[in-house]
This record gives C-alpha cells, sequence and structure tokens, in this order.
C-alpha cells in the first residue's frame, strides 16, 4: 500500500510547538523571477531572496549539550561541502551565505531555531538535527512554513514528509541488515539498551518484531535518560540476562559511561558482542578504544570506505581540519545532503520549494559511501548497509556489506512481521 508523503508520527509537544510557530506568520514572498527562483509555494509564503549573488542556507547543530560529542562534527562536513561547492561556482551561479544556529541538544530549540533560520533569515533550506526528538519537533514547523529540511542520521523509520529529505538510514538500510547480521552469526538471545526517547523507543519495538517472527528471544530491554551516566545498574541486569548480544541504541555521551561499566564488570566483544547503531569513528574517540575495540556498528559509511570519491573527501576534510580528525557516516551524510540539494535545485532551474520537491526523484551523487539516489516519493535515499568492526586504530573496518544500495523503506512495507507497527 502506498503511504501519503505527508504522513509522519508527530509528539503532541512539537504539534503544539508548531502551531504556535505558524500563527506568527511569515514575510510575503516577492513576485516570481523570470528565471522561476523567486518565490515558494504551500502552506506558508517564502521570504528567499534570490535577486542578489548569493542565496541563504541555515545548518542547525548542537554545538552545546550532551549531542555537541555527535553533532560538532556534522557542522564541520557541512562547511566543508559549502566551501567546496561555493569554490565551484555556487548554485545556479549563487554563493552559498550559511547562517549557523546552535541546537543546545533541546527538541524546543531546535524547534525555535527552525523558525527563525526560515522565517527571519529567510534561507533557501536547512541542513541539521541529530536525535529523531530533534527532528519530530521540527517537521510541523517545516510543513507550516512550507520550508525544506534535510537530515543527515539514520533514524527508526515510520515517517515520510515532502518537507524532510532523509540522508541517513531508515530501518530496512541499517537496524535490519544488523539483526540478519546477528542471526546469520547464531546469536538467539539479544539484550536491548538505548537512550529513553523516540528512536530507541521506537527502533526496539521493530527489533522486537524481528525477533519474535526470526526466532530470537529479547532477553532484556532497558532505556536511560540522554545524558545519563550511572549504567551499573543497567549493565548489572544485562551481564545476568544470559545474552549472547546486545543492540545499542544509546545516543550521545551516555555510551562513554555504558562501554565504560560493560568493561569494568568485566564483559568483552569477544564473549558478548555490542551492535551500535549510534558509534561512528568520532564516537569512538570520545569513548575509548580500549573500551570499544573488536565492538560492532551498523552504517552506511566508514572513513575505510575504499573508493576514489571517499580518498577525496577525506583527505580534504583531514587537510581542513587537521590529519588527527576522523569521518563518519552523520558527517558524509551531511556533506552528501548539500551536493543533493545542489544537484535537485540544479536539475529544477529553481530555488522554489514545490520545483525542488518535483525534481527530487533520481537525483543522484558519487558519495564518499558510494552512489545514493533520491526516492522521489518517499525522500529517502537508496543506501548500502555495512556492518563494521571497532579496530585498535580507532577505526571501523567492514566485516559485512549488502554490496549494493538498498531502497529506502521507511514504513517497512515489504516485511510481513512489521504490519501493524505504523
Amino acid at each position: 500500500m502506498t503511504r501519503p508523503l505527508l504522513r509522519a508520527l508527530v509528539v503532541p509537544a512539537a504539534a503544539t510547538l508548531a502551531l504556535t510557530l505558524a500563527a506568527c506568520g511569515a514575510r510575503t514572498a516577492d513576485e516570481p523571477e523570470a528565471d522561476g527562483t523567486g518565490s515558494a509555494t504551500g502552506a506558508s509564503a517564502s521570504c528567499v531572496d534570490t535577486s542578489g549573488d548569493s542565496i541563504k542556507i541555515g545548518f542547525l547543530n548542537s554545538l552545546s549539550g550532551t549531542m555537541a560529542i555527535s553533532e560538532q562534527t556534522v557542522r564541520d562536513s557541512l562547511d566543508l561541502a559549502a566551501d567546496e561547492i561555493n569554490a565551484a561556482g555556487g548554485v545556479l551561479g549563487k554563493q552559498l551565505d550559511v547562517v549557523a544556529e546552535d541546537g543546545a541538544s533541546e527538541p524546543t530549540v531546535f524547534a525555535e531555531k527552525a523558525e527563525k533560520l526560515i522565517s527571519s533569515d529567510c534561507v533557501a533550506a536547512v541542513f541539521g538535527g541529530w536525535t529523531s526528538s530533534s527532528r519530530k519537533a521540527m517537521l510541523p514547523v517545516f510543513e507550516a512554513k512550507n520550508s525544506l529540511l534535510f537530515y543527515p542520521v539514520q533514524y527508526e523509520g515510520l515517517e515520510a514528509s515532502k518537507n524532510i529529505f532523509y540522508t541517513g538510514a531508515t530501518t530496512n538500510q541499517q537496524i535490519i541488515p544488523a539483526m540478519d547480521y546477528l542471526k546469520e552469526q547464531g546469536k538467539t538471545k539479544v539484550f536491548l539498551v538505548g537512550s529513553d526517547y523516540v528512536f530507541p523507543r521506537t527502533a526496539n519495538k521493530e527489533i522486537v518484531a524481528y525477533a519474535k517472527a526470526n526466532g530470537i528471544d529479547i532477553v532484556g530491554e532497558e532505556y536511560a535518560p540522554l545524558g545519563y551516566t550511572d549504567f551499573s545498574t543497567i549493565v548489572t541486569k544485562l551481564k545476568g540476562s544470559g545474552a549472547d548480544a546486545v543492540f545499542n541504541t544509546l545516543n550521545g555521551d551516555s555510551n562513554v559511561a555504558f562501554f565504560k561499566e560493560y568493561k569494568n564488570v568485566g564483559l568483552a566483544a569477544d564473549t558478548l558482542p555490542v551492535v551500535s547503531v549510534s558509534i561512528a569513528e568520532e564516537e569512538v574517540g570520545g569513548i575509548g578504544v580500549d573500551n570499544v575495540e573488536g565492538q560492532l556498528t551498523a552504517w552506511n559509511y566508514y572513513q575505510t570506505v575504499d573508493s576514489p570519491a571517499n580518498e577525496k573527501f577525506v583527505a580534504a576534510f583531514k587537510a581542513k581540519y587537521g590529519d588527527d580528525r576522523v569521518t563518519s557516516d552523520p558527517m558524509e551524510a551531511a556533506y552528501t545532503s548539500l551536493y543533493l540539494w545542489k544537484g535537485m535545485v540544479e536539475k529544477a532551474k529553481s530555488f522554489d520549494v514545490a520545483a525542488i520537491q518535483d525534481a527530487a526523484g533520481g537525483v543522484s551523487f558519487e558519495a564518499p559511501e558510494g552512489t545514493v539516489t533520491v526516492n522521489g516519493e518517499n525522500h529517502h535515499i537508496a543506501k548500502t548497509a555495512l556492518i563494521g568492526k571497532i579496530g585498535p586504530d580507532g577505526l571501523i573496518h567492514t566485516e559485512w556489506s549488502s554490496k549494493e544500495p538498498i531502497e529506502p523503506d521507511p514504513f517497512l512495507e515489504g516485511y510481513d512481521w512489521a504490519a501493524g507497527l505504523s
């Protein structure tokens, strides 16, 4: 069954905030220019100014709070992409003028800053967000204002909006491949640990449904608030659960405390492996290689991907930020998102939101992770799934690959066991 593009799961608080913000109104758009770049159509008129030799875009990431450990890296990769695009002549001949904001690891702040970027700064598109709570808080703002958000992080699926382009993985491109891998490795007793917010709880509902259909027992399911640092009780439960694998959906700096406690009680990757979906190369350094060496991750990109596009990306990133810096999946997805937006705008020959939405389907980019292509129906992209192992060098090395890009299935319509989840 085809699902409407507007369908999205929005938390009540975010919806209330969106109604409040929408009531504030927006600037009236100028008449369209001859080249079709002047105005947007939809729920709210655009104030985007296309009359000059530059175009404003917004970067919205947490540079403070518990998520800063992850989101600063995304900001860096977005800055790199913007610099490269400007050096190559910009987009439709216009230089990118970046307006940057700090989401401060708080969903309400993300919504407020999104409103500012759209209505006061008049940006043509916004790039950012990390947690699903931040995305869901922003979603009604972008729909009410008829603007575009490019969201770069893997998430739990069960959502699609015509105002969001999802350049990170959806469920069937990350979570399901990770569970398939554990099943292939003979793991039959899985313990779930996650942060207490939208992504982990929804992802774990999907994992529980998968497990029931695939002969896997879920022997524990525990949650901790974002930023939580005392994992003694949870790890004690884990140690006594009889689990032979752990599926980890903790986010931010809680991973540091979890893996330190995991190691403190004598647990090890070779006997009780943890597969994580929010730990990438940058987080490995923050957690400490000694605490996570040998552990598994599920992503669509690693710094160690062997391709000319990735070699160029890694070299450019290190040249800008230092040889000690690493690249990661969310960074790469953010970098890719800016190039995909550029491709959509150039295909549409317009910065108009409706024109970009119409042009989006089939837009491709030779990304560091491999070729990615936009699905015009659900605004996700085809991505290759990778299972990796954290090495002593602090990098993640591919253990398994889907070989080819997996078409996005955010509502899991291709899986009988997922019926009723959405």
